[in-house]
């Protein structure tokens, strides 16, 4: 077999086959395009669809968009997640199920919203995360019970609000967190019970000034102080026997400098 000489970058990958081996020329379908020069043809070792080398391949596409759709079913995953980056969106649907999850990735950035659901299931969660990001909110719903915790709180950033109390009670800490920061009243009083003081802190951070007595004397002292922070007079005066001393002092200072605003409703 003929073998071409290549030029790679210094201090960068040596060119390779994706199958292994040196990259020959005289057998790669594409070798007219070694006589087009640099940046709209090819060049072993620097822009070469048949190099093992991601970058390389990326680089080969860059200069020759118009042949990503040819390659959407060669057999290194490389150039077809590749190729699928400057493919038609029309020819995308046939990488829906491909075997690799490095494809499949590039599929869920690129397909339109009436397709993107199809993914919904991938197997891979970084797929899955990607449809997450960019599905419409009112398809979010599919995702609310994915496996994956970290699927699911960009769900929860995203869900539209009528719906978002269907995750107050997922399992995940971190879900609850974000759903206790977009919940709206009267859903958001109801996680003034949850069992982590990360999410309660978040919930006093955002009830209405008229309800924070609900959290004033909750049992983590963080809570407590966010409480003190938005506290009416009534809840200050409850507090001054607070346990903790830094809440104590937020109860003292405002009570005596008389700073006992309203605060901001929920929302």
């Amino acid at each position: 077999m003929n073998t071409t000489s290549v030029r790679a970058p210094q201090d960068d990958i040596a060119a390779q086959h994706w199958q292994g081996g040196p990259i020959c020329c005289t057998d790669c379908e594409y070798s007219y395009l070694l006589s087009l020069g640099e940046g709209q043809g090819c060049e072993p070792g620097h822009a070469c669809m048949q190099d093992a080398y991601a970058r390389r391949i990326d680089r080969f596409f860059r200069w020759n968009p118009m042949l990503s759709d040819e390659q959407l079913g060669h057999a290194y995953f490389e150039v077809r997640a590749i190729a699928a980056r400057r493919a038609s969106v029309f020819r995308l649907t046939a990488l829906i199920n491909d075997p690799d999850e490095t494809v499949r990735l590039q599929v869920a950035l690129r397909l339109p919203q009436t397709l993107l659901a199809k993914l919904v299931n991938d197997p891979h969660r970084e797929v899955r995360i990607r449809v997450a990001q960019r599905l419409a909110p009112p398809a979010l719903a599919a995702l609310r019970h994915d496996p994956d915790y970290g699927v699911r709180e960009l769900v929860a950033q995203r869900l539209p609000l009528p719906i978002l109390s269907t995750l107050a009670n997922d399992p995940d800490r971190a879900v609850r967190m974000r759903v206790a920061q977009r919940l709206e009243m009267p859903a958001l009083l109801r996680m003034a019970d949850d069992t982590e003081a990360e999410v309660r802190r978040i919930v006093a951070e955002r009830l209405p000034v008229a309800l924070l007595s609900h959290l004033s004397h909750d049992a983590d002292w963080r809570v407590r102080w966010e409480v003190a922070q938005r506290a009416d007079a009534h809840t200050l005066h409850s507090m001054q026997e607070d346990a903790e001393p830094e809440v104590r002092q937020v109860v003292q200072d405002r009570l005596a400098h008389h700073i006992i605003p309203l605060g901001a409703s929920h929302g």
